[in-house]
């Protein structure tokens, strides 16, 4: 993508893109105003409707996956780029989800009567039109939409070329389902068929796009943070670590760290570095033995090399190793020799994402907690819980690894902003 802030894009794709977003806001009008049981039934109706198509998006879907392989997308990407029945009914199940959840648009956040009379409320609406830059993440297009409509929100989706195919026919579905419930079908638009040159362009479009909100590896935000004249809420890039305390039950280290680096590793909750103090010998060792059983490659220092079983893959670990977000069943892994080595190390190198620490002690939780400055930080459990689903919200725009406007977990709430309501009796200031 261009640091130009668009100057090589074709005046046809800069045009296309401007009238993408010009129908996206006329199209919004009526759904920031749409009461709460019209939203829900279309949320419903949405995943009837994928259900009803799970033959057509896996078919779909395989052109894609099928495309990924031939070019030598990593198996990280496909793993991203897939759809099954599992994943399919997981969507659906989203949307639902979705639906039952409180509607945030017209909650007061706070209000009051002011001393010469008028009340005030302060009330939530929606933010606009969002535009969405992702890759090989069909399921980022269900979730996305899916939050928008609840919120009020009108969205414009690029989904990149890699799920080109699975992305349309999701697209094609969510837009006959809207128009089905008397809403404009442009409330959801894609852009994939105009390519980079319309991510560009959807970049610049300051004045209908409200917001840009892109999710995916670190090239692809930084290319968003900085092309972008429209807002932008950086999320998503995930170097997680994984502390070991000294006082760690054995087995407990082994479960979380076993789910924190295995049980999905191609999503950005997934553990990149594993700490492990110099006293913990025992749940060291055992950790890296059940992590080699599974097939992950160790980067380690001297400390860790020294804990690794026989026939370990293993690597000593370089400085840069402590810094990358593998999203494979590869670890970075070292040995500390207090809480305050671990929190330093972790100051040092992480992108402000996830960190956990597990541990019997109750002081060193409070101190982990009080001192990682992340957007999630986790006591006693796997990683994983760093997700819009696991935590209640129905689904996730993203992951916020920043702190204005939303942090963390980006659910419906995250998609509104506030306005001011005065209300009074002919009151003028003097």
């Amino acid at each position: 993508m261009s640091g130009s802030g668009g100057a090589d894009v074709p005046e046809e794709v800069r045009e296309a893109i401007r009238s993408v977003g010009e129908r996206a806001r006329r199209a919004r009008h009526e759904l920031a105003t749409a009461g709460r049981a019209r939203k829900d039934e279309t949320l419903r109706a949405m995943a009837a409707k994928l259900r009803l198509n799970t033959r057509h998006l896996i078919a779909e879907n395989k052109k894609d996956v099928a495309a990924g392989r031939e070019s030598g997308t990593s198996e990280a990407m496909l793993d991203r780029l897939s759809l099954d029945e599992a994943r399919i009914e997981a969507l659906a199940v989203a949307l639902e989800e979705l639906a039952a959840l409180p509607d945030p648009v017209g909650d007061v956040v706070r209000g009051r009567n002011l001393p010469n009379g008028l009340r005030m409320t302060q009330v939530r609406v929606p933010l606009g039109t969002v535009g969405a830059i992702y890759e090989a993440r069909p399921n980022v297009t269900v979730d996305i939409a899916g939050l928008a409509l609840k919120s009020g929100n009108a969205v414009i989706l690029r989904g990149g070329s890699a799920a080109r195919n699975t992305n349309a026919a999701l697209i094609s579905i969510l837009r006959e389902v809207a128009g089905d419930q008397g809403f404009e079908a442009d409330i959801i638009q894609g852009i994939d068929q105009y390519g980079r040159a319309g991510a560009t362009a959807l970049m610049s479009e300051r004045g209908s796009v409200d917001v840009l909100i892109p999710r995916g590896g670190h090239d692809l935000i930084q290319s968003v943070v900085r092309t972008a004249r429209v807002p932008v809420i950086e999320t998503g890039e995930g170097n997680v670590h994984l502390f070991i305390d000294a006082s760690a039950p054995v087995k407990m280290a082994v479960d979380i760290a076993l789910n924190a680096k295995t049980q999905r590793v191609s999503v950005c909750n997934a553990a990149e570095t594993l700490l492990i103090h110099a006293q913990a010998e025992e749940a060291g060792r055992e950790v890296l033995r059940a992590l080699s059983r599974t097939g992950v490659f160790l980067h380690v220092d001297e400390g860790a090399r020294a804990w690794l079983p026989d026939g370990a893959q293993a690597e000593t670990a370089r400085d840069e190793d402590w810094g990358r977000e593998y999203l494979a069943l590869e670890m970075a892994v070292k040995t500390v020799g207090s809480l305050d080595e671990a929190i330093e190390h972790i100051q040092r190198w992480s992108t402000g994402h996830t960190e956990a620490i597990v541990t019997n002690d109750l002081a060193n939780a409070d101190r982990f907690v009080t001192e990682i400055d992340s957007a999630a930080v986790i006591v006693n459990a796997s990683t994983r819980f760093t997700d819009g689903g696991q935590l209640g919200l129905g689904a996730e725009v993203g992951i916020s690894t920043q702190k204005m406007h939303a942090r963390g977990p980006m659910g419906l709430e995250e998609l509104t902003t506030t306005k001011w309501v005065l209300r009074g009796e002919g009151q003028v200031r003097i």
